[in-house]
């Protein structure tokens, strides 16, 4: 049961809310068809699952993870905007991802769930005032017969650089965030899983980033630009 009431949630099979364009999921652009397009054809994907693998690669490691690139800027959300970008962080980049799945014709949604980041640093949570950190966002992906949930937010780079595993996707096992760094120190934990939807609802994030971190906090839903993984 979705815990979002501002758009509706996935349904168990597919249905034509989670093939079509919408403003944010804008997967009828140009700019997203043609690089939906050109990722799958460079990767030799033929299928939805191996059209899936590809573009979430591409996501995970084209845009370097940036949360300090939060915006309350309604457009910045687009997927074609978020396309045009360098940098982002997980809701923008699962923006992207589902819009792409769309545009390659897989069906897609948004997922979002409350996560704690055991790594994280005591002045990451002097600055949010809590160690919970509220909606962080994944892609839902309907892949042979299930929806696949697939985080996309932390680049290859990055997680070599602070010893985290690199979330790796093979469409057929979902791709949460870990559990455990490479040294075996606890990672990331779900917490609460807020549910699977067709669109973005960015008026319902924003104003529980408001609530739970202050208004106008600058930071993202999983860290904040050097401390991405609660390092001092």
């Amino acid at each position: 049961m979705s815990q979002i009431s501002t758009v509706p949630a996935l349904d168990e099979a597919p249905g034509r809310q989670s093939l079509e364009p919408t403003d944010f999921l804008d997967s009828d652009y140009p700019s997203v068809v043609e690089y939906a397009a050109t990722t799958c054809e460079a990767a030799g994907a033929h299928s939805d699952r191996d059209k899936a693998v590809a573009l979430f690669n591409a996501v995970r490691d084209g845009w370097r993870y940036d949360p300090y690139v939060v915006s309350r800027d309604v457009s910045d959300y687009r997927a074609s905007a978020i396309l045009a970008s360098e940098s982002s962080w997980c809701v923008p980049k699962s923006v992207l991802l589902t819009a792409l799945c769309r545009a390659a014709g897989i069906p897609a949604g948004l997922g979002f769930a409350d996560v704690r980041n055991h790594l994280q640093s005591s002045k990451l949570e002097e600055r949010m005032g809590t160690d919970l950190f509220v909606f962080h966002g994944y892609s839902a992906i309907w892949i042979d017969g299930a929806w696949r949930k697939a985080s996309s937010a932390f680049n290859r780079e990055l997680c070599e650089r602070f010893g985290t595993k690199v979330l790796e996707f093979d469409g057929v096992n979902d791709a949460l965030m870990h559990p455990f760094d490479e040294a075996g120190n606890r990672h990331m934990e779900y917490v609460r899983y807020r549910g699977d939807v067709t669109d973005l609802p960015l008026g319902e994030i924003l104003a529980e980033f408001d609530e739970v971190y202050g208004a106008g906090f600058a930071g993202g839903s999983d860290g904040v630009r050097d401390q991405a993984f609660g390092r001092d």
